[in-house]
């Protein structure tokens, strides 16, 4: 039982891990994101994540208006380009990583396999039992994450291969498909194909993605701030531009999103009826 301590720590990996997981989580659960929130949205980023629940309740999701359903107690979230609803109405004591685009391979699977969806960690890994028991037992948080740490360091993969790794680096300095393509001698489709089987999505919607994210993160630090100009310094062509990516991507308006007032920039309290269904 862990006592006086705090109720959510991070921090990143260690040197070995960086070039696949950006962020150790560890939290006691006690409170929920937003106070009084039962539900919230999870925002799509371009992004993996990996979380293990420490006392064996099933975390269950839903599509927006849709019925919810059980994903289990440890469950690996892939890329998605939808957002979906998490039932926040009992905080559960949890362990787990925000993983760099492209780790799939941590689980022995492509990208594209785990896209879109809550895959059983058990689905991936062996004595995923024993993992959670041994979480479990950590007398600390930080504890914790050292053990999950450790876990993942036994997992790790070998580098991106070099075309995946070339599209990331390029991408995150603002390049197109069509100037990776040429750069690296393979013919657009064939980038485009390689790329969707290891991150999970195609290299345009990753873009697109990162873009959102980049928007959602600002508009949440400045939430006073014009959305002609949030648009602009996003990268967007124009405020309009700006409105269909968070619809196509969030599910809500840019304004909304502001009204909500998240605490956290990517997972925004929710208030419509979450349907539950046996699973």
């Amino acid at each position: 039982m862990l006592h006086h301590m705090p109720v959510y720590v991070a921090r990143p990996p260690c040197p070995a891990l960086r070039p696949f997981v950006a962020v150790l989580w560890a939290s006691t659960g006690p409170a929920t994101p937003a106070p009084g929130a039962t539900r919230e949205l999870a925002l799509p980023t371009g992004a993996m994540h990996v979380v293990v629940r420490l006392d064996r309740r099933p975390v269950r999701v839903a599509d927006v208006g849709g019925a919810s359903q059980s994903v289990g107690d440890a469950v690996v979230c892939g890329v998605r380009t939808r957002p979906y609803l998490r039932d926040v109405s009992a905080p559960a004591p949890a362990v787990g990583a925000l993983l760099r685009p492209g780790v799939a391979s941590l689980f022995g699977v492509p990208g594209h396999a785990l896209a879109e969806a809550h895959t059983p960690l058990d689905a991936l890994w062996t004595d995923v039992e024993g993992l959670r028991d041994r979480l479990a037992d950590a007398r600390t948080l930080d504890g914790r994450l050292a053990l999950l740490e450790a876990e993942l360091l036994a997992h790790r993969p070998g580098p991106h291969a070099p075309l995946i790794a070339h599209a990331l680096a390029r991408f995150a300095g603002g390049a197109g498909v069509g100037a990776v393509a040429r750069e690296s001698g393979w013919s657009h489709r064939h980038v485009t194909t390689r790329f969707r089987e290891a991150i999970g999505v195609a290299p345009r919607t990753f873009c697109r993605l990162a873009r959102f994210g980049r928007a959602v993160r600002r508009l949440s630090a400045e939430p006073s701030l014009g959305l002609a100009e949030l648009a602009l310094v996003a990268g967007y062509a124009d405020q309009p531009h700006l409105t269909r990516d968070f619809g196509t991507f969030g599910g809500l308006s840019p304004g909304r999103y502001r009204d909500l007032a998240p605490v956290s920039p990517l997972h925004v309290p929710w208030s419509n009826s979450f349907k539950t269904q046996a699973g």
